[in-house]
Order: C-alpha cells, then structure tokens, then sequence
C-alpha cells in the first residue's frame, strides 16, 4: 500500500474503497479523500487517480481517517456516493 494510503479495503464485486491523503506528508491540516478504484485486481490498477467522493480536513491521520472510516466500511453508502456523484 502506498505511503499516502491510510485506509483500504476490497468491496465484495472487486473495487477498492481508500482512505488517501492528498496533502504533504507531515504538513497539517491533514486532508483526506474518499475514493473507489474500480480498477484493483486488474493490470491497470494504480494508474491515476480516482475522483474523490468524499474529501475532509482535520489535524491528523487518524482524526481524518476516522472522520471518513464508517463511510468507507459501509458498501450502501459507497454506492450511494457514486450515484450521487454520476459515477455509477
């Protein structure tokens, strides 16, 4: 996992729901994204980046990924997300 990735699971039908930071390593605030890689488990996996679903602020790695966690765990919400975001 890279070293921006704070949080990942597998979804069930193949994707990949990550919890990744997008700003400077040691930098604070922290921000996060939400984000499904329809691509895992395929060769294409890795190349570029998913559109955010959810993006939050806080003053660390955990506190952020704690803030986005539940969301991430929760399949229904993630599909939720993608209708809502045209993705689906």
């Amino acid at each position: 996992m890279p070293d921006d990735v704070l949080f990942q699971r597998i979804m069930a039908h193949g994707p990949a729901v990550r919890i990744r930071r997008t700003s400077e390593a040691g930098t604070t605030p922290v921000t996060v994204v939400l984000e499904v890689d329809r691509r895992a488990g395929t060769p294409r996996e890795g190349q570029g980046t998913p559109p955010p679903l959810l993006r939050c602020e806080a003053q660390t790695e955990a506190d952020a990924v704690s803030m986005l966690e539940a969301q991430a765990r929760d399949d229904r919400m993630i599909i939720q997300l993608l209708h809502a975001k045209g993705l689906r």
